[in-house]
């Protein structure tokens, strides 16, 4: 008698139990409008308190969210192209909506690379461009070369010796710039620059841009800047976007990218493949001279990218990465270069409450480069580089004023190279830690001061790098001022090297090279009004230490050695203005002046004046939009001295002048149903062709035109 008793007893408090949690759940409803009522399709809602809590809207703007109790809540909503709006959410409130308004020049955008906490680009005291993914859209760039080059004045991506891509951006090579993936460093290098070709675009959030020296954040390598590429993350149930393009040459693109969102877990696995023939440009160029290259080699690229993020509590994230990279060059008919990449990390990110939180990840990247012979079908790896690394960050707001972050790396670097003797191998152990404070000392000033220290165990060099950023607004105004200080630390294969270079002479590397130093002062003043903005700044570098190769009578052969001080100043000047009809005009100039003292054995090929223009015009209906975008940029010749033979310096110098050219890109982007768009991208509009092609000039010969198309599945359903 008493068990039927205790059995109904238990069903009813399982029932009561059941009845109270459902009792305690609620759901809120509403819309995301723009500022003319009209509704924003595949907008983001949240809860700002547990962002597992989230969906995107419907075609008509509409969102419903299940919230687990009757508390109150914060609700954000933002989209692409709009400012981001918070509401309160009060106890027993059903319905909230938003009416988002445009963003016109995205000063709204939630930036890291330049203080590695989260900030708006409009308050962040260190000048940092955003290129953010619509950007690359209307762009249609590939490479990241095409993108920044199109994008940013300054910067010239062109050829080294054997037809190595590298970097110049205002005075600094490639070593000098530090280009990251969400954060990450990329391991390998040839001829100084990082391999290019591994930085797809194609799953890319955004990517940020800071000039001048970030060692105090960064480290080594961020002398003259850092370049950080920000990943998507997967924000609605699921995507699946597919696309390809075929252009001039056999020009070939293809990709995909699935995401997901269920529960708490979140995916995106993205997957492209690239190629392209040779291009063929002649022994004797236009003008009766020889060319420096005849044919530009034919490459082939795969890129895998996963990414899972799993969120088991409102204050955990886990973040796991994996990746692989393989690319083939066509060097010649009997021969290939082949690279290789694999990387991996796992990210956990820990909010103790609303004023801390920490972050703790492991990082692994291996570059392989190898040569390949399709005869024999022989691959013969000689070069293996090979990163682990251990990070921690700290954040602590005192208060709504002021934040502390601290944090520390810890780094195994390995490198096995054909470049050391009897393709020898080599380790280097780093070790750092930082501090940032950020404080807002009264109204409209905002100060950021850092200081990192540094120790590397092959070189045995240890360094202290500080910043100092103040940011002061006045209405419209916002005046910045900045000093930072870099440095570059002697790479094992800089110390190291032992490399015949093709029987002509030897390299030989430098055990006692110091590392490089900067000293970086910046000034700028920007405007931002409604639909304008305006940026002017002016900065000035002094350099020391710069290691370059230099002849060695003794050695007959080029060493790696420390040069004296030399100053890079420039000015750059930014105007961006995007109006309610839909049109959007962005000029960029920048001027950039390398001064090195008589008598040192380095020239610059820096082109002192720059400039990128964009004019882009869009409309949008219900099932049809169209965006078109004109994009061009500008150098200018530039005269500098050379070698007349590098075995022979006694030989003298003679100087060469490289031509000024312009280039320009039209783009017509149409979405002639949903999720379907269809590109067309007419490409040096105006016909150009170097009359002779030196290393630094582009190697187009001429207009050429490439179609592409990109669907995204899910909206068809």
């Amino acid at each position: 008698m008493q068990q039927p008793i205790l059995k109904n007893l238990i069903v009813l408090a399982g029932c009561l139990l059941i009845a109270a949690s459902a009792a305690a759940q609620r759901y809120v409803s509403g819309k995301v409008l723009d500022a003319d009522n009209g509704p924003l399709a595949g907008a983001t809602v949240f809860v700002k308190e547990n962002r597992a809590i989230g969906m995107t809207t419907d075609a008509e703007g509409n969102y419903r969210l299940r919230l687990p109790d009757g508390k109150a809540y914060t609700l954000q909503a933002s989209f692409i192209g709009y400012v981001t709006q918070s509401h309160a959410l009060q106890p027993g409130q059903d319905r909230l909506d938003f009416a988002l308004e445009e963003d016109a020049i995205g000063m709204e955008t939630v930036v890291v690379t330049g203080t590695r906490t989260p900030k708006l680009l409009k308050d962040v005291p260190i000048v940092t461009r955003v290129i953010t993914a619509d950007d690359i859209r209307k762009v249609d760039a590939t490479h990241i070369g095409d993108l920044l080059q199109a994008e940013l004045p300054g910067i010239e991506f062109s050829y080294s010796m054997d037809q190595q891509t590298s970097l110049n951006m205002q005075g600094f090579g490639g070593n000098a710039v530090l280009f990251l993936v969400d954060g990450e460093r990329l391991a390998g290098e040839t001829l100084d620059n990082i391999d290019y070709s591994r930085l797809n675009l194609d799953n890319v959030e955004r990517i940020e841009i800071v000039k001048g020296a970030a060692s105090s954040l960064y480290g080594s390598n961020a002398v003259g800047g850092v370049v950080n590429l920000i990943t998507k993350e997967a924000t609605e149930p699921w995507t699946l976007n597919l696309n390809g393009r075929y252009g001039a040459h056999n020009d070939q693109r293809y990709g995909g990218t699935f995401t997901f969102r269920a529960g708490d877990f979140q995916n995106s696995l993205n997957v492209q493949h690239t190629s392209t023939d040779p291009i063929e440009v002649g022994t004797v160029g236009e003008d009766g001279e020889e060319n420096d290259f005849s044919r530009v080699y034919g490459n082939r690229t795969w890129n895998f990218k996963e990414r899972l993020v799993y969120t088991p509590t409102d204050r955990l994230k886990l973040t796991g990465r994996l990746g692989y990279f393989f690319r083939e060059r066509d060097k010649s008919t009997s021969s290939k270069d082949r690279y290789r990449d694999f990387s991996g990390g796992l990210r956990g990110n820990y909010t103790f409450n609303k004023r801390s939180d920490l972050e703790l990840s492991y990082s692994f990247d291996q570059y392989d480069k190898s040569d390949y012979d399709p005869a024999q079908d022989y691959d013969l790896r000689d070069y293996t580089n090979v990163q682990h690394t251990v990070r921690a960050l700290y954040n602590y707001a005192m208060n709504d004023k002021n934040t502390l972050t601290v944090g520390g790396d810890f780094m195994r670097d390995y490198l096995m190279s054909y470049q050391f003797t009897d393709n020898g191998d080599h380790e280097q152990y780093t070790a750092d830690a930082f501090a940032q404070f950020d404080m807002n000392p009264i109204r409209n000033l905002n100060v950021m001061s850092s200081i990192r220290f540094d120790y590397y165990s092959e070189a045995d060099v240890k360094n202290t790098s500080s910043k100092l950023g103040i940011m002061y607004k006045w209405r419209n105004c916002s005046l910045r001022a900045s000093y930072a200080g870099g440095f570059r630390a002697p790479t094992l294969k800089e110390m190291y090297m032992d490399f015949n270079m093709a029987n002509v002479f030897m390299i030989y590397g430098n055990e006692n090279l110091k590392p490089e130093s900067s000293q970086n002062f910046s000034l700028s003043a920007e405007y931002l009004k409604s639909r304008y903005n305006v940026t002017l700044t002016g900065y000035f570098n002094l350099v020391d230490n710069r290691i370059t190769t230099v002849w060695d009578q003794s050695r007959n052969g080029m060493v790696y050695s420390n040069i004296a001080q030399m100053n890079i100043a420039g000015l750059n000047a930014d105007v961006a203005a995007k109006y309610p009809c839909g049109l959007g005009v962005r000029l960029s100039y920048a001027y950039t002046h390398v001064h090195i003292p008589d008598g040192e054995p380095y020239f610059s090929s820096t082109r002192p004046h720059s400039a990128t223009a964009k004019l882009d015009y869009g409309k949008q209906w219900k099932n049809y939009g169209f965006d078109v975008t004109l994009t061009g940029r500008v150098l200018s010749r530039v005269t500098t001295d050379e070698y007349v033979s590098y075995t022979d310096p006694d030989a003298g110098t003679t100087s060469t002048t490289y031509p000024a050219y312009t280039l320009w890109k039209l783009n017509l982007a149409q979405r002639v149903y949903r999720g379907i768009r269809v590109n067309v991208v007419v490409d040096n509009l105006f016909n150009y062709r170097p009359d002779h092609y030196y290393n630094s000039t582009p190697t187009t010969t001429g207009t050429t035109v490439s179609v592409g198309l990109s669907l995204d599945v899910n909206q068809l359903f």
